[in-house]
């Protein structure tokens, strides 16, 4: 029988076959492979009764504007239902620059956010008690640098460190890898992590101080297996560090947390996960025995594809995020960002962003899907699919073992070269319509309605630059440079970063200053020509 195409293949490039059987699972046994939720390898999920017990956190990024701006999009989505926040930083911001830098001209508030300095933290977080909801930061770079503040904030409001929840994405080797984003070579930047984990251990318990990120290395170019791959060696990469730093496996390994992207693929994204939670767990059973099963537990959150979103035909992007935000969730991840509409346009209106936090409690309260723990275990397509996911990833481990870990195949450029050959290869099929996208190379629509977005006034640049301006005419000038001079002696002795970071924060020193007086201490990258 003729069937459409002469060769069916998963976005990763894995062949599908026309059915699946038992013959696809010759090796492949249920206790070992499969097991419990809740159990060891943890496929079927990291908890017993899954969302049975808790429906994932409803997580939506969001970030635009001034610190005001954004206290109100917090507290209009918490009224919405949201359940925990997520902070999307400005550009200024992600590459440790002030707003009144002239590098940071035209992008101040743009795609996230503009903080400069502990007022503008204060007035982020304005009423909102940090005691009382978990938060989100993704930063990575200054990603100290921001999480001192954020903990000078919660002094001030009398919250003990050890009642703060939430994550700080704190991921350098993907910025390397994939958003290029780093501010100080790799090994440095290593250090700096290994410092907040430690920090975290010893003084923030309930806080991830690490979300390791797939979802930028998918947003580069990158199949599901190289994002699966990459990812993961990048959190055994980080294990590491912070062993050879003294510190045990079972003090942090339970607050790690990992942070995937959602793509078009409905089954391949489903197995994705379950893939990724069982080879975490036999990888770090077999390097570091922990004997804690926590440590073993991938726990994770979910956004969906960015890159997957269409300016043409806005309305059409609904439709591809109900569909990956369903994958998600019965792939079984903990927290979850739907994306809005219009965000290939521009940061989302309030009327998107409700319609995209709408799709998850949809799914959540009227789908039923949240009935059963992984419901489509035991289905030979996908545990097939699993199978295949988990050992292209480990063949992309054994690579990487080989060229002696993650750092020295960053400054190989390997990562970077696999992650452009495989964007390359997608858009070549777009282009030769072997993928047909809707309204892009198919149906598509000569005249299009526009739709509202969302437009940032500049005065909110012109306000954050006085505003700084106004900050160093008022602060003691001699205890900030004190403070970062401090800093720098800490840094250079090796001392543990933050206990100074946040003294120097204190002392309103501002994002620039402070990461402007690491790079004298640390120095600056370049990375490796990768065409």
């Amino acid at each position: 029988m003729n069937e459409r195409k002469s060769r069916f293949s998963s976005l990763s490039g894995i062949e599908i076959h026309r059915l699946y059987g038992p013959d696809d699972l010759k090796n492949w046994s249920p206790d070992r492979d499969l097991g419990r939720p809740g159990e060891f390898p943890y496929t079927r999920g990291i908890y017993p009764t899954m969302y049975r017990g808790r429906l994932w956190t409803m997580r939506q990024f969001a970030g635009f504007g001034t610190a005001e701006d954004t206290n109100r999009r917090f507290r209009y989505l918490l009224e919405h239902g949201q359940t925990g926040l997520s902070v999307a930083f400005d550009m200024p911001a992600l590459m440790g620059l002030d707003a009144d830098d002239p590098l940071a001209r035209g992008e101040v508030g743009r795609c996230g956010v503009s903080i400069s300095s502990l007022a503008d933290m204060e007035r982020l977080f304005d009423g909102i008690p940090l005691d009382q909801v978990t938060t989100s930061m993704t930063i990575n770079g200054p990603a100290p640098v921001l999480f001192a503040m954020y903990l000078a904030v919660a002094e001030k409001q009398g919250i003990p460190f050890e009642k703060l929840g939430g994550t700080l994405q704190n991921d350098i080797l993907k910025e390397y890898i994939a958003q290029k984003e780093w501010l100080f070579p790799p090994a440095p930047s290593l250090r700096l992590v290994t410092d907040v984990v430690a920090y975290c251990a010893d003084r923030v318990p309930k806080w991830h101080p690490i979300s390791i990120s797939g979802y930028h290395i998918r947003e580069a170019g990158s199949t599901a297996v190289q994002e699966l791959a990459f990812t993961l060696y990048d959190g055994l990469t980080y294990v590491e560090a912070a062993v050879k730093a003294g510190l045990p496996v079972d003090r942090f390994a339970p607050r790690l947390s990992f942070f995937f992207n959602v793509h078009n693929d409905f089954f391949e994204e489903i197995a994705k996960f379950r893939a990724a939670r069982r080879l975490w767990a036999r990888e770090m059973e077999r390097r570091y025995q922990p004997r804690d099963p926590r440590s073993l537990q991938l726990r994770c959150h979910a956004q969906t594809a960015g890159c997957s979103l269409t300016a043409q035909q806005p309305m059409n992007n609904v439709v591809r995020t109900t569909i990956q935000a369903l994958a998600a969730v019965l792939g079984g991840t903990q927290s979850l960002h739907t994306n809005s509409m219009d965000e290939t346009l521009a940061l989302p209106t309030e009327e998107a962003v409700r319609l995209a936090l709408r799709t998850q409690q949809i799914i959540a309260e009227e789908s039923e899907v949240t009935n059963t723990v992984d419901p489509l275990g035991g289905s030979y397509y996908v545990e097939t699919l699993t199978n295949q996911l988990e050992e292209e990833a480990q063949e992309y481990f054994r690579r990487l073992d080989a060229m002696g870990g993650m750092v020295a195949a960053i400054e190989q450029g390997f990562p970077q070269r696999e992650i452009l050959e495989a964007s390359q290869r997608y858009q070549r099929e777009i282009e030769r319509r072997e993928r047909v996208i809707v309204g892009v190379n198919g149906y598509v629509e000569q005249e299009e309605r526009p739709i509202p977005i969302l437009k940032i006034d500049p005065e909110v640049e012109r306000l954050q630059v006085t505003r700084l301006a106004e900050l160093r005419k008022a602060r003691d000038p001699f205890k900030m440079a004190g403070a970062v001079a401090s800093l720098q002696e800490a840094v250079a002795g090796g001392e543990n970063i933050m206990p100074p970071l946040i003294e120097a924060v204190k002392a309103q020193a501002t994002l620039g200053e402070i990461c402007a007086a690491l790079k004298e201490v640390l120095g600056t990258y370049r990375e490796p020509v990768v065409l």
